[in-house]
């Protein structure tokens, strides 16, 4: 399967045109309609509907495979380009749970940050876009985190921290010494998925409830405790990352917010010592 096709199909899908999808990649129509239906040609299916442009459901399936492929192949590219890298800027992708005071104190000769959710993070890394990631998320105590599997990158758990309920003042539950998601089982949440995914949350505490309330779209977990202490739903975060509302610990299930550094083989330098700093 020719990966130019394949990247060609995808950009197709997201765009939702043919024509929308040769001003994206520096084609002509004709020439995207032809890689189309080379692809299809190859895989002996139909791949996509004309009018409107929607993919089948073989086209499905293949989307499902596109993603991850393609960034294997760009990691690929990246892994071996960095056997030949020289110095040059240095940049972190990090979720914005896992800046801390001491985790910024670490970025010595760091020049860019990057703020991106765990996955999108540690393909930044696998691509050559960063050349590290801080990747966070609720887990079991101990257990690594749920990322995406891009080559061979090296994982290293930087740290673990209690969660916390965030509630409104004078909220029937505010005060308990500590509180079971069960028990919340009717609330809605702030669903803030650049902060605490509801999705990762359900799947870290195996549950299928989690009601989603107001949605924040931003990066920022003290904007998310706001809301919670204002009633527009409950919100769970680090200690460290609740500034206000009633914050009560999260008893059970037990899962903790857990960051991971993810990085490729460095050479001695400005990223080595920001993984050292990091991990010492």
């Amino acid at each position: 399967m020719d990966p130019h096709l394949l990247r060609t199909f995808v950009t197709v899908v997201a765009e939702g045109s043919f024509s929308a999808a040769a001003d994206r990649l520096g084609y002509t129509q004709p020439a995207v309609s032809q890689q189309i239906a080379a692809l299809e040609a190859d895989l002996g299916v139909p791949l996509l509907t004309r009018r409107p442009v929607r993919p089948t459901r073989a086209g499905e399936r293949l989307l499902e495979h596109a993603g991850p492929l393609l960034l294997r192949l760009r990691a690929a590219r990246a892994d071996v380009a960095r056997l030949s890298a020289q110095p040059r800027t240095l940049t972190v992708a990090a979720g914005p749970l896992t800046l801390t005071a001491g985790t910024a104190a670490a970025l010595a000769g760091v020049t860019t940050l990057r703020i991106a959710c765990a996955a999108a993070a540690v393909a930044l890394v696998a691509s050559g876009e960063a050349d590290l990631a801080l990747a966070d998320g609720p887990a079991a105590p101990s257990d690594p985190l749920n990322l995406p599997d891009t080559g061979p990158l090296t994982t290293v758990g930087v740290r673990e921290e209690e969660l916390v309920v965030v509630l409104p003042e004078g909220h029937p539950l505010a005060g308990r010494t500590g509180l079971r998601l069960d028990d919340l089982a009717d609330a809605l949440w702030v669903d803030a998925p650049e902060v605490m995914p509801l999705d990762r949350l359900r799947a870290a505490a195996r549950l299928d409830g989690l009601r989603p309330g107001i949605r924040y779209e931003g990066h920022d977990p003290a904007v998310a405790a706001r809301l919670a202490a204002a009633g527009h739903g409950l919100t769970l975060l680090p200690a460290s990352a609740a500034p206000c509302g009633v914050r009560v610990p999260l008893v059970a299930p037990r899962i903790v917010h857990r960051v991971e550094l993810v990085h490729a083989a460095l050479p001695p330098g400005p990223a080595a010592e920001v993984v050292r700093a990091l991990t010492s």
